[in-house]
């Protein structure tokens, strides 16, 4: 039996994957570690910490899985060394981390807390107690403002326009260093705007619908010009669940030292839409499921406002890689995406 630890684990992707994993065919043992901090409604966390519970209660997941929840920071590195002394993990996926490119202009010190201290505590574990795997989330945030599209892992990515993304590329120099080091086998991946039923409110899309259904302007950045590789949490965690399983070879190069276990993949997409073509869908999925009236007035309701800081005008991924090296690509859309979540947000927040 597996031991996985699952940092984040009562976020958007976090919960997702722990509900995934109390899926597998294989039994396994999950803690999941999370802090439960208020940057957002901390009922959604509680909700998906109750999706859980729940699930961990069916048939199919009693005397097969072993499932805990422990609420902490990995940023607080003595809580970490006594979990990994006490469960050996033979898996660790950091999903744990301070989120928003906007809000890391205004509040830099929880980035560098949890997203660099944080990330460091879980380097040390590892080094001190060998694990098989450690996946981290690093962001497509980290491309900057390239403007050769599709990104590519192979692209240079030194020029970050938000204290988010220098943490996020931060991740992966300090998982490399650690790689080559210690030979922890380490993968990155650096995901593209995440989005499905229970998300994050500071995304466009739930922030969008919470603003309509209250008859607020909704911002439309850089004038609509902009283009997103949305990506369906369910793709994320599929890609998620097929990484952590395979981990980069140990190898010894021609010096005799070890070349270090790291890798790095995208998981997008690999279909940018443009702003408002996908306010336009997300608009007729609302309408669709009822969460607003049929002569909702849409045209009163938007405004076409220049870039924010920290913002990119396109992020596309090229997730070819991760098609040759575990046979996935994303393939859920965005109308269908879409479509989910208003149908669970029509339900969550009982619209009438």
């Amino acid at each position: 039996m597996k031991t996985i630890l699952v940092t984040g684990s009562a976020g958007f992707i976090g919960a997702n994957l722990v509900l995934r994993l109390l899926e597998s065919k294989e039994p396994v043992r999950i803690v999941g570690l999370d802090n439960l901090n208020s940057y957002y409604d901390v009922a959604l966390k509680q909700y998906r910490l109750k999706q859980i519970e729940e699930k961990c209660c069916q048939e199919s997941t009693v005397n097969t899985h072993v499932y805990q929840f422990v609420k902490g920071s990995i940023a607080d590195r003595e809580l970490v060394n006594k979990l990994f002394n006490e469960y050996k993990f033979d898996i660790v996926v950091n999903l744990a981390a301070q989120a928003g490119v906007r809000y890391s202009i205004e509040n830099p010190d929880v980035y560098i807390e949890s997203n660099i201290i944080g990330f460091y505590n879980l380097l040390e574990a590892c080094r001190h107690h060998p694990v098989e795997h450690l996946v981290y989330a690093s962001s497509s945030s980290v491309y900057g403002g390239n403007k050769k599209v599709p990104f590519c892992t192979d692209d240079r990515v030194d020029n970050p326009v938000s204290l988010y993304a220098a943490t996020k590329k931060s991740n992966e120099l300090m998982a490399h260093c650690y790689s080559k080091l210690y030979d922890i086998p380490s993968t990155g991946l650096r995901f593209f705007t995440v989005y499905g039923p229970a998300g994050r409110p500071d995304m466009a899309y739930f922030g969008f619908t919470n603003k309509l259904l209250r008859g607020e302007t909704i911002q439309i950045y850089n004038y609509g010009n902009c283009r997103r590789d949305f990506t369906y949490v369910d793709d994320i965690v599929e890609g998620i669940v097929r990484v952590m399983y395979k981990a980069p070879a140990k190898k010894t190069g021609e010096d005799g030292l070890p070349v270090p276990p790291y890798a790095v993949y995208n998981i997008g997409g690999g279909q940018p839409e443009n702003l408002l073509d996908f306010v336009n869908i997300l608009q007729e999925e609302l309408l669709r499921a009822g969460v607003l009236p049929q002569d909702y007035d849409f045209e009163s309701h938007k405004q076409l406002v220049p870039m924010q800081p920290g913002d990119v005008p396109t992020t596309y991924a090229d997730a070819t890689a991760l098609e040759r090296d575990f046979g996935f690509t994303p393939k859920i859309t965005l109308r269908e995406g879409l479509r989910h979540f208003a149908e669970w947000y029509k339900e969550f927040y009982a619209c009438p």
